[in-house]
């Protein structure tokens, strides 16, 4: 009998959820998370093709919306099967391997977009606050290995979250309650004594994206301050112009996924619709509208963006 319930746990699966009670409307809901998924490969692949392409572009703003833009690609692809496979086809079924393997992938490029931001956050403070100096402070060299330390803390600190996972069994009805698979949920799965999985998934969001978002909170503060010491009104209004991009996909990071965190770990009896929706928006929204937002407020590449299409 222990035989067959130790393989029935090891061969144990989850079923993803869509929007709960609304199965009837699910294939007209894909139609816009379709569409917002095409637009957000096709805008975030021209970002990249257009900064490779042009060599005036080569500078580190540039460098560091090309990193966001080659993370909101992996997002986008990493959550595309499961998502469209429930809307469109009602595939609910992912085994273990799949989820955990989804769950690696979604969690590690939210870090690093995290860092990513945090980078940008810095691009910007030093041009405002040292711009004579911005050049040689923010060198090609320097900007590769901040890239690569980011994206190498991203997946190291995600890296043991599948592999506490795949200690547990699993023994319940193992229904999720989105149509992909993320760590603070599926652990909950889980017949035993999570704790472990609990404190060090809180350490390393705090760590992470809760660091990440108090440095860009006192880097805007310093760059404020800097904008308010300038004389000149028109010169203090160029500068803050410069930091709009930044700031609107830091709130579209942040806001969504950190409501998220804390509904998930702290208010368990919210609204399922309101999770639902906040998750749909934390995975879809950022790589929808970076790039939109870089190409409206920066002249210099909606000017490349118009001229590569009218091509």
């Amino acid at each position: 009998m222990s035989a067959v319930n130790d393989t029935k746990f090891i061969s144990a699966s989850f079923l993803l959820t869509g929007i709960p009670g609304q199965e009837d409307i699910h294939l007209w809901v894909s139609i816009p998370i379709g569409f917002m998924y095409v637009i957000s490969i096709v805008g975030n692949s021209v970002i990249l093709f257009i900064i490779k392409t042009d060599p005036t572009l080569h500078e580190p703003m540039y460098i560091f919306l090309s990193m966001l833009a080659i993370i909101d690609l992996g997002l986008s692809i990493s959550t595309i099967p499961t998502i469209l496979g429930v809307f469109l086809f009602n595939s609910r079924v992912i085994n273990l391997d799949g989820c955990f393997a989804q769950l690696f992938f979604i969690h590690s490029f939210q870090f690093t977009e995290s860092s990513i931001l945090l980078l940008m956050a810095f691009d910007r403070f030093v041009a405002i606050r040292d711009p004579l100096r911005y050049a040689s402070i923010l060198t090609l060299p320097r900007i590769t290995k901040l890239g690569f330390v980011f994206v190498l803390r991203g997946v190291a600190v995600v890296f043991p979250f599948p592999l506490l996972l795949k200690r547990y069994r699993y023994c319940r009805d193992n229904v999720l309650s989105h149509s992909y698979c993320l760590h603070q949920e599926v652990m909950t799965m889980a017949c035993a004594d999570i704790t472990v999985n609990s404190i060090y998934g809180l350490v390393v969001t705090l760590l992470t994206v809760g660091l990440d978002a108090l440095v860009i909170f006192f880097s805007y503060v310093m760059i404020l301050k800097t904008v308010l010491s300038i004389a000149s009104h028109a010169e203090s209004l160029r500068a803050l112009n410069t930091c709009v991009s930044h700031l609107c996909a830091v709130l579209l990071f942040y806001v969504p996924e950190l409501g998220l965190t804390v509904i998930h770990r702290f208010w368990k009896g919210s609204s399922p619709l309101l999770q639902i929706l906040l998750g749909y928006i934390s995975l879809l929204v950022p790589p929808l509208l970076n790039p939109i937002v870089y190409s409206v407020k920066s002249k210099h590449l909606r000017e490349r963006v118009i001229r590569a299409f009218v091509r």
